[in-house]
């Protein structure tokens, strides 16, 4: 584990709570910030992608919001986010449903096209990947403005996918 996988797993075991699939993370990753924290998980990620051409960062509000703009960053690019609800300004947009376990309903997610476009090279970025459906939204977004999708970085992948660059999995978080 690199250190900044041990600092994150070091935090989780001091500040949060981890109870089968549910990572409680809110002292320090989503509720309250630890900004410090944040830019080294930003830093770690953008490693990781340093190589590749990168137009924007692509996350969905909330959650996703802290660590989209530390990988933005660091790569000197700006990031959109996906907004739950469409603002009366936002006339021209792209959409696509997507359902929340944590809050167990379905959102429609709107970005406007006017940020992004044809073309465009994107990161997905979030706080964690679960069972894929607000990826999947994001996906669906990018195709419609005829952008790529170049990979996906997450804090913690709690799916067994691998093919999500992460800090950490449910594998790193197991006891034993």
């Amino acid at each position: 584990m690199n250190p900044v996988a041990q600092e994150l797993y070091q935090r989780i075991r001091r500040e949060g709570a981890i109870d089968g699939k549910v990572i409680k993370v809110d002292r320090f990753l989503n509720h309250m910030v630890d900004p410090v924290l944040m830019d080294k998980l930003g830093a770690e990620l953008y490693d990781r992608f340093a190589e590749r051409k990168i137009d924007k960062i692509i996350t969905v509000e909330s959650s996703g919001i802290m660590i989209a703009q530390a990988i933005a960053g660091h790569f000197g690019v700006p990031f959109i986010y996906a907004k739950k609800k469409r603002p009366l300004t936002m006339q021209e947009f792209y959409a696509a449903s997507s359902y929340s376990f944590t809050k167990q309903e379905s959102t429609t997610l709107y970005v406007s096209q006017e940020v992004l476009l044809p073309r465009e090279r994107l990161l997905f970025a979030d706080d964690f990947f679960a069972a894929g459906s607000t990826c999947k939204a994001i996906e669906q977004i990018i195709e419609q403005a005829g952008a790529t999708l170049v990979g996906m970085a997450v804090i913690i992948n709690k799916s067994d996918r691998r093919d999500i660059e992460s800090i950490l999995t449910m594998d790193d978080l197991e006891p034993g």
